[in-house]
Order: C-alpha cells, then structure tokens, then sequence
C-alpha cells in the first residue's frame, strides 16, 4: 500500500497545490491513500467547512488537524459527521470531533490514522496527556487494521522522536507535522515504524512559513505586531510517501518528496529517497 502524506497545507496557495498536483503524483506513485494536514489551509490558520469539503474534492481522503483546528467556527458544521476529518485526541473529553478514524482503502484493505497534539512549547492549550492519548486510540483501531498512521502535531523535535520511540514497532507510521520544515532524518526504525520528526508545508516556499516576508522580519527586529499575510509565490507540495505492508502494518520505505508547481506543468518532481 503506497500512502502520500502532505504537510501543512497553507491557504489558498496549498489549496491550489494540492488541486493541480495530486493528480500526477497519484499517477507516478500508485497512491492508494492521500492523507494532509489541513491545520493552516483557511488563510494560514484555521480550516472551514467549505474547505473540507473540497479538499476532500481535490483527492485527499482523511484530513488531520492541530493547534488552529478552533479557529474558523464554521468547523464545528461538520467536524462530528466528516469522519475523514480527525482533530487531536488529546484535546478534553467531550470536545466535538474524533481523534482517530478508520477508512477503507478499496483493494487494500482499512487504514488507522490518529492525529495527537505536542505540548512542549504549547501549552497554551488545554491538553490532555499526548501519549496517553496515542495508547488509547490505538487501542480501539488495532482491532481493525494493522496499517496506523499517527500525525504528531508538536513544535519540539525531542517530543517528536519520543513519539516515535513510544510508538515504535506498534503503528506503521510517525509523521510530524506544525513547524513547516521539512526535515532530512526520514528512516524506518527497527520495529517497522516510518519515523520523519516534519514533513514540511504545502504552500509557498518563498516566505517565511507560508507568510509574506517583509511584515514577518518587522515583526522579528521591531518587535510590533503585523499582519502576515499567506505568501503567493514558489508554491510546493511536500511530505513523505509511505510503502506499507497491509498485512503486517509494517513500513517498507519512507520517501521524502517535494514537487514545484511550476515544474509540474513541465513534468518534472523533485524526489529524495530515503
């Protein structure tokens, strides 16, 4: 089973990514399953219901969330019937949504996705213990399919490694997501766990974050507040694609990719194997 998993998807300009490239890549990678953080994709920050549903128009099957998931209130019309749409699960009992689900994958049986929220460096927020949560959900998906994957939505590297030692050799896959940089250390750890600590951002790369530039450094030598508006330009699509055994729920391979919209047109990707 070949899953494609996108990072942080940031406005309009990641929307519009994921409209006009998923479609290749499907092609090129036999993708059985698309799953994507849509956390920042309503203006940078929040997602509405709207744009759930055409996210899930463009192609991707289960949509994970984190720190931003309150921001647009609108959510709340379809955060408990979308389940293809998963928010934290550690977040307080009672809180609307799930925080994991289950979606069949035609010809390749059922997939686990679990969406958990870091709390070093954000603790801001009421959150439930992060692990404990993990142990939880986890317990009520494996008694339907071997293939999880876990989004670990955390600012702190260290907390992101520890999830995937926690987890290892118990879920297929450990993918962190929120800080929109993709990193260079995807690896299949020894119990069969796919491991990268972030896949990145699907939006624009010339910014900073996904944000113009120039309001974001004012704000970091001034010190005054500033709007930070979504950047427009070098828009990518990046993340990490899973090769998974459905029988086991062991990882076989874990690449990192990143496909420029412009050079799509052109045919070509940029892909790093791990």
């Amino acid at each position: 089973m070949n899953i494609l998993f996108a990072g942080d998807i940031v406005g309009k300009p990641g929307r519009r990514a994921i409209e006009s490239l998923y479609a290749g890549i499907k092609e090129q990678h036999s993708i059985d399953l698309f799953i994507a953080n849509g956390e920042n994709a309503a203006g940078g920050s929040g997602i509405t219901a709207d744009i759930v549903w055409r996210l899930h128009s463009f192609g991707v099957d289960v949509i994970t969330m984190g720190d931003h998931v309150w921001r647009e209130k609108n959510i709340l019309e379809v955060i408990d019937e979308d389940f293809r749409l998963v928010r934290p699960a550690n977040f307080p009992p009672g809180t609307p949504g799930r925080g994991s689900t289950v979606v069949d994958v035609p010809g390749r049986g059922k997939v686990g996705v679990i969406n958990v929220l870091g709390r070093t460096l954000m603790l801001r927020l009421p959150l439930d213990c992060p692990f404990r949560a993990a142990e939880r959900e986890l317990e009520q998906i494996r008694n339907e399919t071997k293939v999880i994957i876990v989004d670990v939505h955390a600012e702190a590297t260290s907390e992101k490694l520890a999830f995937g030692r926690f987890l290892e050799g118990r879920v297929s896959a450990v993918i962190g997501t929120h800080t929109h940089v993709q990193t260079a250390d995807e690896v299949v750890l020894e119990g069969g766990t796919a491991y990268i600590t972030d896949c990145g951002m699907t939006g624009p790369f010339r910014s900073i974050l996904g944000r113009e530039i120039e309001p974001v450094l004012k704000s970091f030598v001034t010190r005054m507040p500033a709007y930070f508006r979504v950047a427009k330009e070098d828009v990518r699509l990046t993340g990490v694609i899973l090769e998974i055994d459905e029988t086991t729920g062991k990882a076989r391979r874990i690449e990192r990719i990143q496909v420029r919209q412009e050079e799509q047109a052109k045919g070509v990707a940029e892909n790093r194997k791990s």
